[in-house]
């Protein structure tokens, strides 16, 4: 008989997944709020998309390089930790050979079974930094130029969703239905957008939808009330 070939499908962008959901997540709910505080403030629709524009590029500039700098930073430590671990193994490695038994003992391994695969690793200078770096700490090596694709993805990602809301100002001539039409894309975005999310990371789709909007029409609110508030 023969045999189905089995395919193992697992999702591996989790990074640029999250630097969309955080671009995209700020972009929606920020201009948003911006233009529906300005709204009955000021009656020219032109200025406030004009004041959008201003506040989507200075917000992705500085989500972009938030991102950047985190990416550096996880980068950084990475290498630290390597090269501490790398002293560690070469200082006092009866030390590290005892880490690397307990780490299999967690998992099930005897003594006698721990002992075999520690005289491998230890013969194997590289793959037992690897092991350490990863099972012992919990570090994946960083691929290269992940900050700068952080820090585009996040800005792109914010300007791409605060664009959704401001587009209704630049499609209606008065500041009310402007508002209104914006509400509606905003919270349709959001669904759509928890709906891409949640079939990307494997969460029920409808679910997805839900949180998301829910969620992103709290922030919205909030934040359209405080600029009021202020305003």
């Amino acid at each position: 008989m023969a045999r189905t070939p089995h395919t193992e499908e697992h999702f591996t962008a989790g990074e640029a997944v999250r630097d969309v959901i955080i671009g995209m997540s700020d972009g929606l709910t920020v201009p948003f709020a911006l233009a529906a505080g300005l709204t009955g403030a000021i009656q020219e629709t032109h200025l406030i998309v004009t004041a959008g524009f201003a506040e989507i590029a200075a917000g992705s500039i500085a989500m972009g390089l938030g991102g950047y700098l985190a990416a550096r930073s996880d980068a950084e430590h990475y290498e630290s930790e390597v090269a501490r671990e790398l002293l560690e193994i070469e200082t006092v490695p009866d030390i590290e050979a005892e880490e690397v038994r307990e780490v299999f003992e967690a998992y099930g391994l005897t003594t006698a079974e721990s002992a075999t695969v520690v005289e491998s690793l230890r013969r194997r200078p590289k793959d037992w930094l690897a092991f350490m770096m990863r099972f012992e700490l919990g570090l994946e090596p960083p691929e290269p130029g992940r900050a700068w694709r952080s820090a585009l993805t996040i800005a792109a990602s914010y300007v791409i969703g605060g664009l959704i809301p401001l587009s209704a100002y630049m499609l209606e001539h008065t500041t009310a239905g402007a508002l209104r039409l914006s509400i509606v894309v905003t919270l349709i975005s959001l669904a759509v957008f928890g709906g891409i999310k949640a079939r990307f990371t494997g969460v029920p789709v409808l679910r997805g939808a839900l949180q998301t909007t829910v969620i992103g029409g709290l922030a919205a609110a909030a934040a359209f009330g405080i600029a009021r508030w202020i305003g």
